[in-house]
């Protein structure tokens, strides 16, 4: 494994690469878990090589405080990568993706932006597609994987290379659970004990709410899961939507693919999940 802090050095790298050879890339923040491991051992068998970045994108949080206490643990991280035999590690500064300014490009992705995440995120996906176009224009790979966890952001994605005419193919991948159902995430290990015993509550309602939706309709789930949250004194419900996985509008319409996107506060963490419904 070898790891690279500048494009310069990863670029002359990866230009050696001949031109069949199929280039993967993962993009990740790091503080990597069993989740982005998957999507990295996914990538490696599908392809010839994996780059897989660290990177904690500072445009895409909304909240400073957020982006202060988002876990850092680039020691461990590659350790982890070593071990599962990760070809390529790019670990930039900030100075080296942002060469002067460190703004966010401003996209129109078509509505997508501004539902869910969108709407108490504000310029979140500004932020986030500002940086995996960056990302995309440095490793140019032939395919990138990413986690279903953030579903919103995977359509935004997709979006995007469709927008650049990118000659990328997106790849979604299943989310990733402990054993007790919380969706893996590098968020969780910021929960104290008494918030990361509550968590698992998320997903039990998530696939309470899937069978719910089989006789009742999308307005009764949705009253029924805001329900069981007001007994919850260790989690607060920001939203529960059920919408379109392409749209992502909020819909009721049976016969279209529907997926529950949820997100929840536990304590100061900030929790999302979703279900195909």
């Amino acid at each position: 494994m070898k790891v690279f802090t500048t494009i310069e050095l990863l670029q002359g790298k990866i230009t050696s690469f001949k031109n069949d050879q199929s280039i993967a890339f993962v993009p990740t923040m790091g503080a990597l878990h069993k989740g982005h491991l998957s999507l990295i051992k996914k990538a490696k068998k599908e392809n010839d090589f994996v780059v897989v970045s660290i990177f904690v994108n500072p445009t895409q949080f909304n909240n400073e405080v957020d982006l202060i206490k988002y876990p850092k643990t680039l020691e461990a991280d590659l350790k982890l990568l070593k071990k599962i035999k990760c070809d390529f590690v790019f670990t930039p500064s900030i100075k080296e993706i942002y060469t002067t300014k460190i703004n966010a490009q401003y996209f129109d992705f078509g509505g997508l932006e501004n539902e869910m995440e969108g709407t108490f995120r504000k310029d979140h996906f500004n932020g986030v597609a500002t940086i995996v176009k960056r990302l995309f224009e440095i490793v140019k790979p032939n395919v990138a994987y990413f986690g279903e966890k953030d579903f919103q952001q995977l359509q935004i994605i997709k979006k995007l290379v469709a927008l650049e005419k990118l000659p990328i193919k997106i790849i979604g991948c299943k989310i990733f659970r402990e054993k007790d159902g919380l969706a893996m995430s590098s968020r969780n290990i910021r929960l104290t004990k008494t918030h990361r015993k509550a968590a698992p509550f998320i997903y039990k309602i998530l696939k309470k709410a899937k069978k719910k939706f089989i006789k009742k309709n999308a307005d009764e789930v949705i009253k029924w899961v805001y329900k069981k949250f007001e007994k919850q004194t260790n989690l607060k419900l920001e939203y529960f939507i059920i919408a379109t996985e392409t749209s992502l509008k909020k819909s009721s319409v049976k016969d279209i693919k529907l997926r529950a996107f949820i997100a929840v506060f536990a304590g100061d963490v900030r929790l999302i999940d979703n279900i195909s419904l």
